[in-house]
């Protein structure tokens, strides 16, 4: 998948010129609350217009993560299942959800990364 592709899928979740954490929030089907623990924000944060870029910060990661996933898996709601059920491998059990919320992100984008270029992780 192209960074393009990411580019598009990205666009889904866009309000503006920022990331909108009301759309993460229905297309993962969690509460902003829920949200903003997954991203490592306050939940005042993620609606408050001042902190508009810090949100966008805050959501980038996860906003990768599931485009890339939506891509790999061939629909959104695939995607949606994989990141809150499917535990990952290595990981003791743990879902896509559950590191993001532990604030690693970055390791599940390297086992995407790693699935999309063939390796099985």
């Amino acid at each position: 998948m192209s960074n393009a592709a990411l580019d598009i899928n990205a666009a889904a979740f866009a309000d503006g010129a920022f990331l909108s954490a009301r759309r993460v929030a229905e297309y993962l089907g969690v509460t902003l609350s829920e949200l903003a623990k997954l991203a490592g924000v306050a939940r005042n944060t993620l609606t408050a217009k001042s902190g508009a870029k810090k949100v966008d910060q805050a959501l980038s990661p996860l906003v990768r993560i599931l485009a890339m996933a939506s891509e790999m898996a061939g629909s959104e709601e695939r995607a949606v299942v994989w990141f809150k059920h499917q535990p990952i491998p290595g990981w003791g059990g743990k879902t896509a959800f559950d590191l993001t919320t532990e604030g690693k992100a970055d390791k599940v984008l390297s086992y995407l990364e790693a699935v999309r270029s063939g390796v099985y992780a």
